[in-house]
C-alpha cells in the first residue's frame, strides 16, 4: 500500500509516518522505482500499534521498546506488564501534578476581584518563587507590576 492507504489503514498521518521512519521507530518503506512508498501489511500493522502506544501516552522510546517486545515471541509478558505499570504510575503522578495545578488557579481566580483594578493575586502568585526557588535563594523582594518588571520599562516611554 502507498503511504495514503497505510495512513488510512493506521490513523497515522502521513507525515508521522515519515518523521517515524526518520527516527527509525519503522523501518524505511520500500519503494517503487519512482520512488514512492510501499508499506506492507505487517508494517501498517506496525503503524497502528504505534498511534494505539501514543493514544495511551508512551514516549517515542518507550514505543520503540514495546515494538521490540511485541516483534519477540519468545519475550515473558511480565516485561510488559512491568513497562504498563511503571507508565500508569508515572500517569497518575501527572494527574495529580494537573489537578493541583487546576486546584491552585481556581483558588487564585477565586480571589481576584476581575474587575478594572489593578490588584491581581493571580498575578502576585505568579511572581512569587516557588517553594524550591526559596530555600535556595533566601530573602527575596517579589517586584511589583508597574514598578520593576520588564512589562512595566517597555510602557514608561508612553
Amino acid at each position: 500500500m502507498n503511504i495514503g492507504e497505510a495512513a488510512k489503514f493506521s490513523g497515522v498521518s502521513a507525515k508521522m509516518i515519515r518523521y517515524y521512519e526518520q527516527i527509525g521507530l519503522i523501518p524505511k518503506a520500500a519503494r517503487s522505482e519512482a520512488g514512492y512508498r510501499h508499506y506492507s501489511t505487517p508494517d501498517a500493522y506496525s503503524l497502528r500499534f504505534i498511534r494505539r502506544a501514543r493514544d495511551l501516552g508512551f514516549s517515542v522510546e518507550q514505543i520503540a521498546e514495546l515494538l521490540v517486545l511485541w516483534r519477540d515471541r519468545d519475550r515473558a509478558s511480565a516485561d510488559v506488564k512491568a513497562m504498563a505499570l511503571s507508565h500508569a504510575a508515572g500517569l497518575k503522578t501527572r494527574i495529580a501534578e494537573l489537578q493541583a495545578m487546576v486546584q491552585t488557579l481556581e483558588h487564585l481566580a477565586d480571589h481576584c476581584h476581575g474587575d478594572d483594578r489593578p490588584e491581581c493575586p493571580i498575578l502576585a502568585d505568579l511572581a512569587e518563587p516557588t517553594a524550591a526557588e526559596s530555600r535556595s535563594q533566601g530573602p527575596h523582594r517579589t517586584p511589583r507590576f508597574g514598578a520593576d518588571t520588564p512589562a512595566s520599562s517597555r510602557n514608561r516611554g508612553r
